[in-house]
């Protein structure tokens, strides 16, 4: 699924891929991979893959795109007795398969019809009626199948010279008649493969998966998506193993088999939405004059956020050339936090030893080490400006500390358990602990000459059950992800105070977790040595990558990760195609901490062998 959201799968290979784990097969006639009608225009003589009205509705199933149609049907659903169905007959059976392929399987459709043809009328002649009658006909639902969008026109075409019979005009069945904006066979395919990758499918495809294979196919969601069908065509919709009589059992099997069979439900919550670039990026070649249109910015100058898109870019695209610049032990016990003031030239640590230590990366050298209780240190921050540095302790608190100054400037008293992690966004300090709760507070800085103390106040408390180990914010600041000691992930909206996704990823203790750099996904990392992946609209798990041992803590760009093994090694990881691409040796324990430079280029690394590490990219 997150291949196919970031588009490194295209909408055909996903659609087969949820028919195939739907148990749908193209060996099995009644239950043949089902596909969607995707175009809605039939007579133009130009295509136009640009306007929405090209399209068909993809949000409702076939019945419910004709408001009369549905009207009626919706009329003798509500006089019906239980159970009840609104469409008498189904979107895929044998009958509808063999009606599109009939000129390519001729011997099952005479099987299927007792050694004849259907009425010449009834077959398939056209597109344009076909779509006209599924439209308008009172029990034709039916959906297509995965021919029309692969590359074998033969099923269109009268190749074999068979007699379908006479139509009422006296015109003999032939080849299948096309819309006026194919060419030919071969040209409708390609026309129709376009449609199927289209912006507008690929924004709407998850709508039409939610009926077909997802949480609008049963219950409650299936009547307010008006799809709802005969029980018999459902999974498990009749115990055939109740039934005692074995000629009742053949009827209801062979009624089974040839009156349609809904696919099996592969999901119960909404389908994630496939992530579709917008223009701008879609084409370097176009970009200036997109820019134009687009940005204030002169069609010779790139803006410095493109710059630094593209820097950051090419850092993570090369980050297997990542190479150890220096390391220097610089505390008694693991390193569990580092932060780097703006110009790169001091690095703060916090280690279970309790100390903050300033290490200057210029002259090598411990600067400062501050001690604020005897309690193990967690996490640490820089404020903006280079001022102040804050620390959370196991001891509960959260230190302040003046870097101008050399002092403790303010304690935050703020949790009845260890401090396990902080962080900080527009006057906002988030602290989490291992009192089950995530705390936002507003901090007024004091007046360090004068000696005020920082102003706190609480805006909100986020309740857990258990202890929260990790948090992190998406970029807007609206998203709040925690990770829980006993392996659950929450997605927290931050203005509300309430949780959007709960899930229970991992079995033990979540190290890490981070949004994508566009707050699509969440990424985590748990003591099951596991990497799982969220969709954060709908709080779906999309992804789940297996390690050989666990990964403490890590970077990454949505595609790319950079993580920190139980072992010490920095491994790099392909999480679309769920494999390591590079190992590169480190630490001789495991790395507890890692920071990563606004330009991706620039990564320290904190250790289990009380080291810090500093990488850099050697291009």
């Amino acid at each position: 699924m997150l291949q196919w959201q970031r588009g490194h799968l295209s909408n055909y290979q996903y659609l087969l891929h949820l028919n195939n784990l739907a148990d749908r097969s193209c060996n099995d006639l009644s239950q043949y991979p089902v596909f969607p009608w995707i175009i809605a225009d039939y007579s133009s003589s130009v295509l136009d893959l640009t306007k929405p009205e090209t399209f068909r509705d993809l949000s409702k199933p076939i019945g419910a795109l004709n408001k009369e149609r549905l009207d009626r049907l919706l009329a003798r659903y509500q006089e019906m007795p239980e159970p009840k169905f609104m469409y008498g007959s189904h979107y895929s059976s044998p009958g509808y398969v063999l009606f599109y392929l009939v000129r390519v399987a001729p011997e099952y459709m005479l099987c299927l019809q007792n050694g004849k043809f259907d009425h010449a009328d009834r077959m398939f002649n056209s597109l344009a009626e076909t779509w006209k009658n599924c439209l308008d006909g009172a029990t034709d639902f039916k959906e297509l199948i995965p021919e029309f969008y692969e590359n074998d026109s033969s099923f269109l075409v009268n190749s074999l010279k068979l007699d379908l019979g006479k139509r009422q005009g006296g015109k003999m069945v032939e080849d299948v008649e096309l819309p006026p904006w194919a060419s030919g066979p071969d040209d409708f395919l390609q026309k129709s493969q376009e449609a199927l990758e289209s912006q507008y499918v690929s924004e709407h495809l998850h709508e039409w998966i939610d009926i077909i294979f997802g949480y609008k196919q049963k219950g409650s969601e299936a009547v307010s998506a008006h799809n709802v069908f005969h029980p018999l065509t459902y999974e498990g919709g009749v115990d055939l193993n109740s039934i005692v009589d074995p000629n009742e059992k053949v009827a209801l099997l062979t009624q089974i088999l040839e009156f349609g069979q809904t696919p099996k439900q592969l999901f119960t919550i909404p389908h994630p939405r496939r992530i579709v670039p917008k223009l701008k990026s879609l084409s370097r070649t176009s970009s200036h004059s997109v820019s134009i249109a687009e940005s204030p910015v002169s069609p010779n100058e790139e803006s410095f956020e493109d710059l630094t898109e593209e820097s950051i870019t090419l850092a993570w695209n090369n980050i297997a050339k990542l190479k150890s610049d220096e390391r220097y032990k610089i505390h008694k016990e693991a390193i569990t936090g580092i932060a780097v003031t703006c110009n790169g030239s001091s690095v703060f640590t916090t280690s279970q030893d309790s100390t903050l230590k300033m290490f200057s990366k210029e002259s090598k050298t411990i600067q400062r080490s501050v001690s604020f209780s005897n309690m193990a240190l967690s996490s640490c921050l820089i404020l903006p400006g280079d001022t102040t540095v804050i620390s959370s302790s196991w001891d509960n608190h959260i230190y302040f500390y003046s870097i101008a100054f050399g002092r403790q400037q303010d304690v935050l008293m703020g949790h009845d358990d260890a401090v396990s992690k902080i962080c900080w966004r527009d006057g906002r300090l988030y602290s989490a602990s291992w009192d089950s709760t995530v705390k936002v507070w507003h901090c007024v800085p004091g007046e360090t000459l004068s000696n005020k103390k920082h102003h706190f106040e609480l805006l909100a408390e986020l309740e857990h059950d258990v202890s929260v180990n990790t948090i992190d914010l998406n970029a807007a600041n609206t998203m709040l992800a925690s990770g829980t000691k006993e392996g659950t992930i929450s997605v927290w909206d931050v203005p509300t105070a309430t949780v959007l996704h709960q899930l229970p990823c991992h079995s033990g203790t979540v190290f890490d977790a981070a949004f994508s750099p566009d707050s699509r996904h969440l990424l985590s990392t748990g003591e099951d040595c596991c990497f799982k992946v969220i969709d954060v609209q709908t709080g779906m798990l999309i992804s789940s990558v297996t390690a050989g041992e666990p990964q403490r803590c890590f970077k990454w760009d949505g595609n790319t990760i950079l993580s920190g093994s139980q072992s010490g090694e920095l491994l790099i990881w392909d999480i679309l195609g769920g494999k390591v691409i590079e190992r590169i040796k480190g630490h001789t324990g495991a790395v507890m901490s890692m920071w990563m430079n606004e330009q991706c280029n620039s990564v320290i690394t904190g250790g289990e062998d009380k080291q810090i590490m500093f990488w850099k990219l050697q291009y």
